[in-house]
């Protein structure tokens, strides 16, 4: 493996907290990072776009949603939402397997038909994610820092089409929008060759076959964990760093069979309201740290279900 002083480009794909590192390594060695993982930014936020800026590192966003806001934003100005006249980020989701689920069908849901995405060829954890809309809800948190818009200012929109893959709204009444087929083959090629453009192998959208696109607002109700995502950005401090490493346990659990599907929302939930972390979060030793502290709460949690 080459040495990070002899690359230029690096590719952040790493799931979960352990994604961390690299790319704030690769930032502050001022290089061009391709962002795949949500967690660096969900868990380090202002302090990963503080290193990108003091370092001069070009950040480009790999996953679907954010590389589709980067593809609508002005090239020149991406990244400075508050001063190209955006009024909100529409942030798309295809609401997962378990879209049209009640409440007591979810309560048996099993790991085998929740990593059965409907749209999307992803791996067992970020699957879950999906169908829970933790997915999105990190995504949400991450879009806030990497865009610099409000947290008021970026919706999430369900689309089970998959698709648009995110709008951007501006003030004088525009939307702008990209589409393509649920390829990730598209953001990839894009990211790579920005700002040119390359082929991607991917069949180009037939938009008559599409004929008609579909929305629907998101369940916070049966759907918990995108409403716990903009709590956690609302509260501030660790309470992101908490509700991620309470949902990769719960997740984990989860997958193991230890716990039930809906137990995934109310771990999490439980150990963002009873977690208590006494420091900030302005340097990677205590974003390490409360995201250590977090993990020994909710495994206690489990244990105390089994």
């Amino acid at each position: 493996m080459a040495a990070l002083d002899e690359v230029d480009t690096v590719i952040a794909g790493i799931v979960g907290a352990a994604g961390l590192l690299p790319p704030l390594a690769a930032a502050e060695a001022g290089k061009r990072i391709l962002l795949a993982n949500k967690e660096a930014l969900v868990m380090s936020g202002q302090l990963f776009m503080d290193v990108v800026a003091k370092n001069g590192a070009k950040l480009l966003p790999v996953d679907s949603e954010h590389n589709a806001i980067f593809q609508c934003l002005p090239t020149t100005n991406a990244g400075l939402a508050n001063k190209v006249g955006i009024s909100k980020i529409l942030l798309t989701a295809s609401g997962g397997p378990f879209r049209t689920f009640s409440k007591q069908q979810l309560a048996s849901v099993t790991p085998e038909q929740a990593v059965n995405h409907p749209n999307w060829d992803m791996g067992p954890k970020i699957s879950v994610d999906s169908a829970t809309l933790m997915n999105k809800g990190l995504e949400v948190i991450e879009a806030h820092w990497r865009f610099g818009v409000s947290l008021d200012d970026i919706e999430v929109v369900v689309h089970s089409q998959s698709v648009i893959h995110s709008m951007v709204s501006y003030v004088d009444g525009s939307v702008l929008a990209q589409l393509g087929n649920p390829d990730m083959r598209t953001p990839i090629a894009h990211a790579l060759a920005f700002p040119e453009r390359i082929a991607s192998g991917v069949e180009p959208l037939d938009i008559f076959k599409v004929a008609k696109l579909e929305f629907e607002k998101p369940d916070f109700q049966r759907f918990p964990c995108l409403r716990l995502c903009y709590e956690a950005i609302r509260m501030g401090g660790a309470a992101s760093i908490i509700l991620n490493a309470a949902n990769e346990v719960a997740v984990a659990a989860f997958l193991d069979k230890r716990i039930a599907y809906t137990d995934i929302a109310a771990l999490i939930e439980r150990t963002l309201v009873n977690t208590t972390i006494d420091q900030d979060v302005a340097s990677i030793e205590n974003i390490l740290a409360a995201d250590s502290h977090a993990r020994e709460i909710v495994n206690e949690y489990i244990a105390g279900k089994q």
